[in-house]
């Protein structure tokens, strides 16, 4: 199958440290070649893959200071997609809802996978203009907010077996990863690792948006003894700093739509204590690979309960549900019944 993925211009793929979408983005792309399919990946020049690469910006946008309007290079990207769309089966993209106009007046198939939040009120005629056009969530909770729009599948995130691994390592702190936001609160996570008594290690990235959360909220929290800041940290450190991790928390204030950090911690055999939000439900089976709380004291108690998980059984339990090739595999079974002929142009709703 001839396969174009079009990914966000804002990180590289695979990115170098932080970034969900475009890591997710990559795993997908790599195991489609694998699989023996004729991938063409849309991003980034600095990306690296098996697929055959198109350039769409030198590269990734987070990076390049000269740049002050992140839209033009993905408006340019869609218009080359468009040029070169009779060339492939399927398109799939991953920019939320940027190619519905364009792509609704082209004959190719194509499907987006929507990455983000879809609770904002603004979405919602936009959804409303363009309902026969497919998409997939990534959980069934992200797709509350928008009970019209033509979801054609759920699909669960996945890794690579041996992307994550669990270490030998005897677990002595709590771990938060990911980024330093109000919604992702990792003053929650403090709060709960000192009434546990227990330290607490942050491996996150902090975007320009949330510097003055950080620097008002965060960093008078931070005595570098029970609170380390750790910074950003890519793939290669994910296993060693998971693996001495007692559990890793993940105190969300808003509808995650899936967590990428919560199945990288299964896959290091390290148990997640969770808030109840979003797709959180979906994705940690409580008393298995996790445990599911209300509020902070749920959290601290939950603490020496994780702590007892089966870490082996908490791996198993990731192969089973969140491999690469599961994921990959349910995309293609999409792709076909999305139809290799090239179909009639959208109708957009009145």
């Amino acid at each position: 199958m001839r396969i174009a993925q079009i990914a966000p211009l804002t990180e590289a793929v695979p990115p170098r440290l932080y970034g969900g979408t475009e890591r997710v983005v990559s795993y997908l792309t790599e195991e489609l070649v694998r699989m023996g399919h004729d991938v063409t990946l849309f991003a980034s020049g600095d990306s690296v893959t098996a697929a055959r690469l198109h350039p769409a910006w030198p590269s990734a946008l987070r990076f390049d200071a000269d740049l002050r309007d992140f839209q033009a290079p993905h408006v340019l990207m869609l218009e080359t997609v468009f040029e070169e769309a009779a060339g492939f089966d399927v398109l799939h993209f991953h920019m939320d809802y940027f190619p519905f106009s364009l792509f609704s007046r082209h004959r190719t198939p194509f499907v987006s996978t929507l990455h983000g939040r879809l609770d904002l009120p603004e979405l919602v005629p936009i959804f409303d203009k363009f309902r026969q056009v497919p998409v997939v969530s990534i959980s069934d909770a992200q797709r509350r907010p928008l009970p019209r729009a033509n979801f054609v599948q759920t699909i669960y995130h996945g890794l690579p077996p041996a992307l994550l691994t669990p270490k030998p390592a005897k677990p002595g702190y709590l771990a938060f990863l990911g980024r330093i936001s109000p919604e992702k609160s990792p003053d929650r996570a403090i709060r709960i690792a000192r009434r546990a008594g227990i330290p607490i290690k942050i491996a996150a990235k902090i975007d320009r948006v949330d510097e003055a959360y950080y620097h008002e909220r965060i960093r008078p929290m931070i005595d570098g003894r029970h609170v380390e800041m750790i910074g950003e940290i890519g793939d290669a450190d994910k296993s060693e700093f998971l693996s001495g991790a007692i559990a890793l928390l993940t105190p969300i204030d808003w509808p995650e739509p899936f967590g990428l950090v919560m199945i990288e911690a299964m896959a290091c055999g390290t148990p997640v204590i969770a808030f109840n939000r979003g797709s959180v439900p979906e994705v940690v089976e409580h008393g298995v690979t996790g445990f599911i709380v209300g509020d902070e004291p749920g959290a601290v108690a939950a603490v020496p309960l994780a702590a007892a998980l089966s870490r082996p059984a908490i791996r198993r339990r990731f192969e089973q549900r969140f491999s690469v090739q599961r994921m990959a595999e349910e995309y293609v079974d999409l792709y076909a019944a999305l139809g290799a002929e090239r179909r009639p142009l959208l109708r957009l709703a009145t």
